[in-house]
């Protein structure tokens, strides 16, 4: 067959757009995405393994590997997962399935946050054309006969055609741009790897002098000692995994035994992420059983007032054979759940009364979603009142109910407050004027 050309969605022709006219601030992040994708890829086979063993037939061992080509000037990524036919061509590398993708395209042209947008709408495959004149893509999905190529300059059109790759997994071809040889070089792209990529726990291997090199730790960061883990490496797991480019404000790294055994590492980030109001109000702990991933979306394992939370939580107890549908209800899931929810809430208290600034920057950004648990959590209202802050109408600042008791006159026996549409329509209202004389606080709700 002879290869057919196809228009990228017009968001995708924008992106394109900012990548390939943009000068951007960290140009390496490219191969930070594709060789997040490729472990995503892996990941996704390793699953589905678990119930059609007859996927990892041909190689049961995954693995990621850079090759070096000088004379071409190509650099390739190539990983031994799922693959894609050429359904998921044209979905995985045509179009953006996000919600967000207007408010990421007005995002991406303040040119000092595109590094970071790239990877949280899960567009970047397409930040490898910050570097390549053209990308061309052999693929063949796992229990698939016909492989695919896709190739692109990144100017508006694709084409796919019908690839001889024999093997599973993709192979990604970067053509690189005459000024970027600077990512032919093995020490180069050995740095990056130890920077960005260290903690996937796919071996990452760098072709050398014709032999293959293993690059990185290849281990889950989750079962390593907190004390063998630089606050680096935290941070790039946590970019990793939650697709969140800025520094997580805080990290919870633990591990609990007992009558059921589960290995948790937690980041609440410091930017609000970009679908923190979207319906769904999905969580997005990343759900491991015996280090192997399972799936991204566990309604079950956190409530939505907590769904700003991010990280990865491993399974001891859970069987490997679990479907997705199973763990609705599930009993050690539910154990798993609340014991989630007492370490990220006591942690939140902790942080409020040993670094109120910290905490009040977390409120900020997150205070009206684990508001959304006062009327959806009775079991842990009280707790949760505890860190909730409120307007005052005799404050500036924001105050929690501890604070307004304490200041309560003597004679004041009750908590006032007035709700409104905005702060600024209820703190005018006259009906407080009279509570404001008598030096009365009211909480503006």
């Amino acid at each position: 067959m002879s290869a057919e050309n196809f228009s990228f969605q017009a968001e995708v022709s924008k992106i394109l757009h900012i990548v390939t006219n943009s000068l951007y601030s960290d140009k390496e992040i490219f191969l930070r995405e594709l060789i997040a994708n490729a472990s995503d890829a892996c990941d996704k086979l390793r699953y589905l393994s678990l119930t059609q063993a007859d996927l990892l037939k041909e190689d049961q061992n995954f693995k990621i590997l850079l090759t070096i080509d000088k004379e071409n000037k190509t650099l390739t990524i190539t990983d031994n997962g799922i693959g894609m036919n050429k359904e998921d061509l044209k979905t995985n590398l045509g179009t953006i399935a996000h919600s967000g993708t207007a408010r990421f395209i007005e995002q991406l042209k303040n040119k000092s946050d595109s590094d970071n947008m790239i990877g949280q709408f899960g567009v970047g495959f397409y930040s490898a054309f910050i570097v390549a004149e053209k990308i061309i893509v052999h693929t063949l999905k796992a229990d698939e006969n016909q492989a695919y190529c896709w190739s692109s300059t990144g100017t508006g059109e694709f084409s796919i055609d019908v690839s001889d790759k024999k093997t599973r997994g993709t192979e990604v071809i970067l053509y690189l741009k005459e000024e970027e040889s600077e990512f032919l070089e093995p020490m180069r792209l050995e740095t990056i790897i130890k920077k960005y990529s260290d903690h996937i726990a796919v071996p990452l291997y760098l072709t050398k002098e014709e032999k293959e090199e293993q690059i990185n730790t290849a281990s889950a960061l989750w079962t390593r000692s907190k004390s063998d883990i630089t606050q680096e490496q935290y941070k790039e797991f946590y970019h990793h995994t939650a697709h969140m480019y800025d520094d997580p404000k805080l990290t919870f790294h633990y591990k609990v035994e007992g009558m059921i055994s589960y290995s948790a590492l937690l980041f609440v980030p410091s930017s609000k992420p970009y679908d923190l109001f979207h319906p769904d109000r999905q969580n997005h702990l990343k759900l491991y059983i015996k280090r192997v991933f399972i799936t991204d979306n566990c309604k079950d394992l956190l409530p939505s007032y907590l769904r700003f939370v991010r990280g990865v939580v491993d399974s001891d107890d859970l069987q490997l054979n679990v479907s997705r549908e199973m763990l609705q209800k599930n009993p050690i899931l539910s154990k798993i759940r609340k014991g989630l929810i007492k370490k990220i809430l006591g942690e939140l208290e902790k942080t409020q009364k040993n670094d109120h600034e910290t905490y009040m920057q977390i409120w900020e950004n997150f205070g009206a979603v684990l508001k959304e648990g006062l009327y959806e959590d009775p079991e842990i209202k009280d707790t949760l009142l505890k860190i909730c802050y409120f307007d005052s109408a005799l404050i500036e600042n924001k105050i929690s109910l501890a604070d307004y008791i304490k200041n309560m006159p003597e004679a004041q026996k009750d908590i006032y407050y007035i709700t409104g549409d905005s702060k600024e329509a209820v703190a005018v209202s006259p009906q407080i004027e009279g509570f404001k004389e008598k030096n009365i606080d009211v909480l503006l709700l």
